[in-house]
């Protein structure tokens, strides 16, 4: 049996029979069906079961003890209501003391670092998988677990050294309810390129990206830009029905529009990496890269636009590594069997 904690039934979705979930959300906010974490008495016993074979935790983003956390909750509409994650956001802490079993992370955060608080999860675990892992991997310690960036002399400490040791790339992959949103035939081709995503309050390089969509559309380019927020089953649609769709890095560079998009069987134009990648979609192969300085993003639509067939390729391709690598299942059989689990199925 698994046992996971966390905001996300990410285990527990992909092999439900083999997995107990304690979930951190509010019980308004919980999947259907979902136990969520009112004792952690229950936690505790599951914790310390000889049956349990591995145990899968999601950090959180603040200490159930910071002023941070205590501030947004103690005085809260959820706390009049019965739905304080006050007791909940302790479920983490457990693993401080007790867990017979091996711990893996699943850190799906926007952040290129871990938390101080979470430290002890890095300590704890046997792996602990990253979402936003950087690829120079010392800098997840910036600032947390060292004042800057990571000296020579914080670099060769046995136990930092064991600490890099235990990290893994993790991919956010495809939302755990879209597969049953992608679920309908291929759309004839009706624009070149597609963007719907938040400029403004987000990354600083999607205004200038879009300045540079604004001008190729008035250069003759089909342009796909609604006009404000669409429901996900027209965003997928409209996906399915462009050549490209333009999706670059928002808080995190990993983005599940880079999987949405080839899951529709379009091709993503995406700025370069900056992280180290699980599975990672390779350029020309299963996406498009630009560089972010001024026209790169221009040049990499122009040259594209110019052989479809081409990108009716890297679509079909990048469509199939989507659904074998990076949707919820595979990604979750991806952390067992890296702890050394396998449930089949």
């Amino acid at each position: 049996m698994i046992v996971e904690i966390g905001d996300k039934p990410f285990i527990a979705t992909a092999f439900p029979a083999h997995t107990r979930y304690f979930s951190t959300f509010a019980p308004d906010a919980a999947p259907p069906g979902v136990r969520v974490l009112k004792s952690l008495g229950a936690l505790w016993t599951a914790l310390g079961d000889p049956q349990t074979r591995l145990i899968v935790c999601h950090p959180t983003f603040d200490a159930p003890w910071s002023p941070r956390f205590l501030s947004r909750n103690l005085v809260s509409r959820r706390l009049l209501q019965g739905r304080s994650p006050l007791l909940r956001a302790w479920g983490p802490q457990l693993l401080r003391w007790r867990g017979r079993a091996p711990i893996v992370v699943l850190d799906h955060e926007d952040l290129p670092v871990i938390n101080r608080n979470n430290l002890f999860l890095l300590d704890r675990a046997d792996l602990y998988f990253k979402r936003e892992l950087p690829a120079d991997h010392w800098r997840v310690f910036l600032k947390t677990a060292h004042p800057n960036l990571p000296t020579p002399r914080f670099r060769t400490r046995p136990r930092n050294v064991a600490r890099i040791a235990k990290l893994r790339p993790l991919s956010i992959g495809l939302p755990l309810d879209a597969p049953e949103l992608l679920n309908f035939p291929p759309l004839e081709k009706r624009s070149d390129v597609f963007f719907a995503a938040r400029v403004e309050g987000s990354s600083s390089l999607r205004a200038p990206g879009l300045a540079e969509l604004r001008a190729l559309q008035a250069a003759g380019v089909a342009v796909d830009i609604p006009n404000g927020p669409i429901p996900r089953e027209e965003f997928y649609r409209r996906c399915a029905a462009a050549w490209l769709v333009w999706s670059p890095e928002g808080f995190g560079w990993d983005c599940f529009r880079h999987y949405e998009a080839l899951a529709c069987g379009s091709v993503p134009v995406i700025n370069q990496p900056s992280i180290e990648r699980h599975a990672p979609l390779i350029g020309r192969r299963h996406a498009l890269y630009y560089d972010v300085e001024p026209q790169g993003l221009t040049r990499a639509i122009t040259e594209a636009l110019k052989d479809r067939p081409a990108l009716a390729r890297i679509a079909a391709e990048g469509r199939a590594h989507v659904l074998g690598h990076h949707t919820p299942a595979a990604i979750a059989r991806y952390v067992l069997e890296s702890a050394g689990i396998s449930l089949g199925g």
